[in-house]
């Protein structure tokens, strides 16, 4: 029975899909039912994960992304939850506001590389700027929605307290709302590391996001592919920390 529920896990499941894909499309490429100009073997993508390391740098451009990230991940934190907190205080900007930021979050964001561009030029200023407002949206809602949904008995317990209204938020409302916060702020960090890493690849502009658009120029497919796996793998690894972060926080 626990042989049963270790191979019926989601866990597992999600470890082996991955190589049962990779089998598929080995023997589709190889039979011809697929163009290996399209795709390349997907034996030749994992024996060119290696010359990353070797001959591209890659340490070197994960650590440039990693600080680029850290960076806006900081200012997505601090201005998401300062201006969530703002359109809380303020409910008729707040009920204003709120659909804008929605609508922005659903916006391609991308479209509007070249304004960055033009404001920062072509340095790690627009990187950062572009991660940060690509990943502001879902921290501003998020926090907006924890606080005002804090249970009203909580808010009768500071007024028994007679705690003043700052009192009451920073020792009621602000951790009663924290969880939620933090969803936000987890999803705000991973949207500003995609923006962050399609912005490299637009700009070709060192880091991972770079690696991927130098192969793709060079026409490497199975070292662009590589590098394409190196990053989903790395995204992977960040959704999976961020979310394990929020459970112990909860």
């Amino acid at each position: 029975m626990r042989a049963l529920r270790i191979l019926a896990s989601p866990t597992l499941a999600a470890v082996l899909f991955p190589f049962a894909l990779g089998l598929v499309l080995e023997g589709a490429v190889r039979a011809g039912l697929i163009s290996k100009f399209a795709i390349p073997l997907p034996s030749s993508i994992l024996a060119a994960i290696p010359q990353l390391a070797t001959r591209n740098d890659l340490a070197g451009r994960f650590l440039s992304t990693a600080s680029l990230a850290v960076v806006s991940g900081v200012l997505i934190c601090v201005l998401g939850v300062l201006i969530g907190v703002l359109l809380y205080r303020l409910p008729r900007l707040g009920a204003a506001a709120e659909p804008l930021v929605a609508g922005f979050a659903a916006a391609p964001l991308i479209l509007a590389y070249p304004i960055f561009l033009v404001f920062f030029g072509r340095n790690p200023s627009a990187l950062i700027a572009f991660a940060t407002v690509g990943g502001l949206a879902p921290v501003v809602l998020k926090t907006t929605e924890g606080l005002k949904t804090v249970r009203p008995v909580f808010r009768k317990v500071g007024q028994t307290l007679k705690l003043t209204p700052r009192q009451a938020f920073f020792k009621i409302e602000l951790p009663a709302a924290l969880p939620t916060i933090v969803t936000g702020i987890r999803l705000g960090f991973v949207f500003g590391l995609i923006h962050l890493i399609a912005f490299e690849f637009l700009l070709n502009y060192g880091g991972l996001g770079g690696l991927v658009a130098e192969f793709s120029e060079l026409y490497n497919p199975p070292a662009t592919f590589a590098a394409i796996l190196f990053v989903m793998m790395l995204c992977a690894l960040v959704i999976f920390v961020t979310e394990r972060l929020e459970r112990w926080i909860r």
